[in-house]
C-alpha cells in the first residue's frame, strides 16, 4: 500500500461512534440560521416494500425529529417498481418520486446511477446522502456516521460507509464484486483508493456542490465511477470513510454478481481509455432441462453528464 494511503486511513477513516449526534446538531447549528448545510437522503428503489418502510420510519424517528433535526430533506426515488414500494415509503413519511417524473425530456434507462443523478434534480440539501433501499437491521448511523464528516470538517466533500457483509452466517468485509473485480482494479489503476473497505457500497455521502460537477454511470457502476472522479476532482484528502458496523441485505446470485462486475469493469475501463467495446455484451449460461442455453445482456455503457450541465437543473440553480 502507497505511504500516502496508509497516512489517509489514519486521518480519514473514523467510526460513527466519533461523532455522535450531538456534535453533528452542534455544527450544524454553529453555521447560523442565515444559511446553515441543510441534508437530503435518497433511497432509490426498485420492488423494495419490504425493507424501504422501516428505514425511511427509522429516519423520520431518530433524525428528523424536533429534537435532532439532523435530515431535512427525505426523498424515495421509485424507478419502476411493480410492488407497493411506493406506497410502504409514503405512508412511512418519506416523500416519493417517480424516475419517469423527473427531467422528462430525457427519457429514462434502467439503473440504479440514473436513479441517484435525476434525485439531483429533486433535491435541495448542500449535502446529499445516498443510502440503499434493501438493508435490514437498519441503524440511524448508517446516515449519521457519514454525514458527520461533511458537517464538521470542510475539507473532507465525499464519505463513504464502511461495514461487514455477512454472508451465509459468516463474517466479511467487501462483497463478492468487491473483492473479485473492483478491489483489484483500484489496487492496480487507482491504488490511491486501495484504502476504500466498501468501495461499492450503496451508503455514501457527499457535498451536492461536488455531485452536480460528476458524469453518473447510469446502472451498477455508479459507485465505482462516482468514487474514481471523485478523486481525481477533489483529490484524496478530500475523500473519507466511515465504519457504521454491519450491513444486512439481501445478496444477488451468481450470474446478476456477473453482470454488475461486467458494468463495473467497463465504467472503469471507460476511465482508463475513454475508449470503447467491440462488444459491450455478457453472455452467461443457464440450465434448462439437459442443456446450458446461452443468455446474453448488454452492459451498462451509458453515463449521464455532470447534472450542472443540464439547463433545468442551472435554472433552479439560478431561481
Amino acid at each position: 500500500m502507497l505511504e500516502e494511503v496508509e497516512r489517509w486511513l489514519q486521518a480519514r477513516s473514523w467510526s460513527a461512534a466519533d461523532r455522535p449526534l450531538e456534535q453533528l446538531l452542534a455544527a450544524k447549528a454553529a453555521q447560523g440560521a442565515a444559511r446553515p448545510q441543510t441534508v437530503s437522503v435518497v433511497l432509490p428503489a426498485l420492488n423494495e416494500e419490504a425493507t424501504v418502510g422501516e428505514i425511511v420510519a427509522t429516519i423520520r424517528r431518530d433524525l428528523m425529529s424536533p429534537a435532532v433535526p439532523l435530515v431535512d430533506e427525505l426523498v424515495v426515488i421509485d424507478s419502476g417498481s411493480t410492488d407497493h414500494t411506493a406506497k410502504a415509503a409514503a405512508e412511512a413519511g418519506a416523500r416519493v418520486v417517480h424516475r419517469d417524473e423527473i427531467l422528462p425530456r430525457v427519457p429514462a434507462v434502467p439503473g440504479k446511477g440514473e436513479v441517484l443523478w435525476r434525485s439531483l434534480l429533486v433535491t435541495t440539501g448542500d449535502i446529499v446522502c445516498f443510502v440503499d433501499a434493501d438493508l435490514k437491521e437498519f441503524d440511524a448511523s448508517f446516515v449519521s456516521g457519514i454525514v458527520g464528516p461533511l458537517l464538521t470538517d470542510p475539507g473532507v466533500d465525499f464519505v463513504k460507509a464502511t461495514y461487514d457483509r455477512p454472508l451465509d452466517g459468516a463474517t466479511g468485509q467487501g462483497g463478492r464484486v468487491t473483492e473479485l473485480m473492483a478491489r483489484p482494479l483500484l489496487n492496480l489503476h487507482w491504488p490511491r483508493l486501495a484504502g476504500f473497505v466498501q468501495p461499492l457500497g450503496g451508503e455514501y455521502a457527499a457535498r451536492r456542490s461536488l455531485l452536480e460537477r460528476l458524469p453518473f454511470p447510469v446502472g451498477y457502476g455508479v459507485e465505482l465511477g462516482l468514487l474514481i472522479d471523485s478523486l481525481h476532482t477533489v483529490g484524496l484528502d478530500a475523500l473519507a470513510q466511515v465504519d457504521v458496523g454491519v450491513r444486512v441485505h439481501r445478496h444477488q446470485d451468481g450470474q446478476a454478481l456477473g453482470r454488475m462486475a461486467a458494468a463495473i469493469y467497463r465504467t472503469a475501463q471507460l476511465r482508463l481509455s475513454r475508449g470503447h467495446l467491440i462488444r459491450p455484451a455478457l453472455t452467461q449460461f443457464e440450465r434448462i432441462g439437459t442443456a446450458f442455453v446461452p443468455r446474453t445482456h448488454p452492459v451498462d455503457t451509458e453515463e449521464r453528464p455532470p447534472m450542472r450541465e443540464i439547463a433545468e437543473y442551472a435554472e433552479r440553480q439560478a431561481a
